[in-house]
This record gives C-alpha cells, structure tokens and sequence, in this order.
C-alpha cells in the first residue's frame, strides 16, 4: 500500500481518469493521501499569434474551468484524504516536480498506444517512468490519438 499518490489526469478524457481513480482508491493505504492534478500546456507562441488577444485569454481561461470543474468532480471519488491541483506547464516536469515536493511514494497515469511521433519524441508516460524518483503505474488507455 502506499501513503501518497499522485494520479496526473487528462481533462478531456474523463473515462480516463475515472479508471485511475479507481486503481489509486485500492492502493492507498489507510490515512494515506491521493493528489489528483491536471497540467495545463501553454499555447506555443507561434499558435497565441493567430489568436486575438481576448480570444486567447477565453480559450486559456475555458481550458482552466473545464479542468477545475473535471479535477473537482474526480476528487469527490476518492473515499480518504484527497487534494486537488490545477498547474501549468510542461506534463513530465511538473508531473515528476509534484511528485519530489509532494514526496509521492507512487504515481499512477494513463498512456495511449503510442503513436509514430511518440517513439521520435517520447510520450509524457514515458518521460515520468524514465525520471521518476518514486514507484510508476502506467494504465494503457484504449483511446487511440491521432
């Protein structure tokens, strides 16, 4: 059983996170603790330059609700002590960055079958299992992204 648990979750794939949720809910030792985070990426430059400047503040701050509404619903699945964190930036970093200042002890994320630019670039499962100072749980999604 584990006492920290940090389980990064993909707003827009709910059914997802659920699956993830659930795994983390049969891990957690009693008086244990699951962090449930969503990490936002910023829009590259070169895509904020197409976009009007109130255009791009609604996009960032649409993106923001859904996922602060999405983490909050997930947070109500989780039985014990439970925290809810919405962060900004590149998903491997911020993933492993949480998971040494939060002295995680597991972390549990999905992953798509990987893509051809997947194995050019690396999948973010793939960075935190690489990186990660504590144990790793990949569920494999069976959502195919495109």
């Amino acid at each position: 059983m584990y006492s920290n648990i940090l389980v990064p979750v993909d707003p827009t794939h709910v059914e997802v996170a659920d699956r993830l949720i659930e795994v983390a809910n049969k891990l957690v030792s009693d008086g244990g603790s699951i962090t449930v985070v969503s990490i936002i990426e910023p829009l590259p430059a070169y895509v904020q330059g197409y976009l009007a400047a109130n255009a791009l503040t609604d996009t960032i701050a649409a993106n923001k609700n859904k996922a602060r509404e999405t983490l909050e619903q997930l947070q109500t699945k989780v039985p014990g002590t439970s925290h809810a964190l919405l962060d900004e930036g590149h998903p491997p970093s911020e993933i492993l960055r949480l998971a040494k200042e939060g002295n995680m002890d597991l972390i549990i994320l999905g992953s798509h079958r990987p893509a051809l630019k997947d194995y050019m670039l690396g999948s973010t499962a793939a960075r935190v299992v690489r990186h990660a100072e504590c144990s790793v749980i990949v569920e494999r999604s069976v959502i195919v992204r495109q």
